[in-house]
């Protein structure tokens, strides 16, 4: 039996879900960007009227401006797009166990085995856009094939709110005569490639000798003949086993430069703290621990690594942050700010292989003591419970934060500069 697969894309999601709380903006050119009182950072999405009027994601704040005046531009707010991303899920879950999160705002389906009761995939996916409409005030585009690779292909081929089908029939028609960077993974450096080499359309990678795109570009032009042929068959994952953001990080600009590895070790815990707090808040627990260290001349180092187990707990994040610190940064300047993040995220549900050299009791300990600590604060403020090594060290609080996002595909904002993490 042939696969079903839909690919659903909330269009213009931050867009979209900041228009729900601010009515007033209707029929206004909308983005969702960084600090707009400094003019730092970057547009992260706009709306349609934006978007008509030249607005582009990825631009800075006063290019965006620039482009159409009297855009009306509002900080992000990833728990709630977090919280949309969840009642997205939750409708996509009535019509399958298998819902992938491609990040916040998109999510393949597999509606194989729905197909006999509720319809064909195209049936399916025209009441899941209408159902996502009248219940959450968005609109979702959904792309129907026989793969994961087609499937998002037919949800960036129509926008807004449309349903597109790409079966075995029309691929050579609706696909192959689309510009190569329409194919997933088709980034700018390979597209530069192999537009060298006189290609232009999927069509033309479909129709490459595979030993030469193998030679060009290594597994990944493999893969792409693959693609561009329809011969993927990666399954979709089961429902809840893929976080559908990449990475939860936060990071600050010091009211002073630090000048030592104990100033340093206060800020680490201080942001790991944070960031523990936000992994438990979204149900995720992380094994990939990363730095940002920013100096006084605003050059930067990023230094990651795999932790043995997924977690959720302040003390093992901060722990693993300062060990790349202290491996990483040999003190040529001070220091002007840190971010910590934590990737490779999963359900925290998810079952993970237990260390031999860890024991769980005491982890389940720290823990509970880190979620104590976050009701109390909760209650009576940030300084209700401190650390001991905040008592005695010099005053380091921020007076603004560099960063404190969700990353749905691993992008982290630094100054006026976009940076893959």
């Amino acid at each position: 039996m042939e696969r079903t697969i839909l690919h659903a894309d909330a269009n213009c999601f931050y867009a979209s879900v900041e228009m729900l709380h601010h009515p007033e903006y209707d029929g206004l050119p909308l983005a969702v960007g960084g600090d707009v009182e400094t003019r730092h950072g970057i547009i992260l999405t706009a709306n349609y009227i934006a978007k008509r009027r030249g607005v582009k994601t990825g631009s800075a704040l006063w290019e965006a401006e620039k482009a159409c005046p009297g855009l009306i531009i509002v900080p992000p707010d990833y728990e709630e797009y977090l919280r949309f991303s969840r009642y997205l899920r939750e409708i996509y879950g009535i019509y399958s166990d298998r819902v992938e999160s491609f990040g916040l705002d998109e999510a393949w389906c597999d509606v194989t085995d729905s197909t006999g009761i509720l319809g064909s995939g195209e049936e399916i996916a025209e009441e899941i856009r209408r159902k996502v409409k009248a219940e959450l005030g968005l609109t979702v585009s959904v792309g129907v094939s026989w793969n994961k690779i087609f499937a998002k292909f037919g949800s960036d081929y129509k926008k807004p709110d449309a349903v597109t089908v790409v079966d075995r029939e029309s691929y050579r028609t609706i696909v192959w005569r689309r510009p190569m960077d329409d194919l997933l993974y088709v980034g700018r450096a390979t597209n530069r490639k192999l537009s060298s080499f006189g290609m232009h359309t999927i069509g033309d990678i479909a129709n490459a000798d595979p030993d030469f795109l193998h030679t060009l570009l290594g597994k990944m032009g493999t893969t792409l003949y693959v693609f561009a042929n329809g011969g993927d068959r990666t399954p979709v994952a089961m429902e809840g086993t893929e976080a559908p953001i990449k990475s939860i990080g936060n990071g600050m600009t010091m009211p002073r430069d630090l000048t030592s590895n104990e100033e340093v070790r206060m800020a680490i815990y201080m942001l790991s703290e944070s960031v523990a707090a936000r992994l438990r808040e979204n149900h995720f627990k992380g094994r990939l621990v990363e730095i940002y260290v920013r100096d006084n001349d605003l050059s930067g180092i990023t230094r990651q690594h795999k932790i043995s187990c997924p977690t959720d707990i302040s003390m093992e994040i901060a722990e693993a942050a300062m060990a790349l610190f202290l491996a990483n940064y040999h003190w040529e300047r001070p220091i002007r700010g840190l971010c910590v993040r934590v990737g490779e995220l999963a359900a925290s549900a998810c079952p993970y292989q237990l260390n031999l050299f860890q024991s769980e009791e005491e982890r389940e300990k720290q823990r509970k003591m880190d979620i104590a600590v976050q009701e109390i604060r909760g209650r009576f403020g940030i300084e209700a419970v401190q650390r001991g090594l905040m008592a005695f060290g010099p005053e380091i609080t921020p007076r603004k934060r560099l960063e404190q996002t969700i990353h749905p595909h691993s992008y982290m904002e630094r100054g006026n500069r976009v940076m893959e993490g």
